[in-house]
């Protein structure tokens, strides 16, 4: 685990509880994307597939996790991160342990990010998460997210 990795586990497993009890461990911080575990046996439901619930605070916690990570990088440590918006969509269902992975915007888009930020201490940026099983690379959950940042 790298420094950054290791860093944000220890955040939101202190500053959001719920994440400990959901099992969730950070994998990766790599080239801009961020990838969190999410076992199923804690999330799991009456099916005996993840809970819907959990999914989408998995796909919510990757772009939280991401925003943090790279505002960091940034230098930027006086905002907060709030989810405003977010629309998920569950195409297959999620029968073992998961991988949700955040991408990087398109580098105009962070720029704008920053700038409005820096500018008016709010701004807004969209980014999408999705959900894989194990072992497989096929979308089981997609999310689009809007973020908040704010002084």
């Amino acid at each position: 685990m790298n420094p950054d990795t290791h860093y944000l586990e220890s955040v939101l497993h202190r500053d959001i509880p719920l994440t400990r009890d959901m099992g969730i461990k950070v994998l990766d911080w790599q080239a801009q994307q961020l990838s969190l575990h999410l076992p199923l046996e804690p999330n799991v439901n009456h099916k005996s597939t993840m809970f819907g619930g959990s999914l989408y605070c998995g796909a919510v916690l990757a772009g939280w996790g991401w925003l943090h990570l790279r505002l960091k990088e940034e230098g930027i440590i006086d905002g907060h991160i709030v989810i405003q918006e977010g629309q998920i969509s569950y195409p297959l269902p999620v029968t073992g342990d998961a991988t949700a992975i955040c991408p990087a915007p398109d580098a105009a888009v962070w720029k704008k990010f920053l700038a409005m930020y820096q500018r008016h201490g709010r701004a807004r940026l969209t980014l999408n998460t999705r959900i894989v099983n194990a072992g497989s690379d096929e979308d089981a959950v997609t999310f689009s997210g809007q973020y908040v940042l704010h002084r």
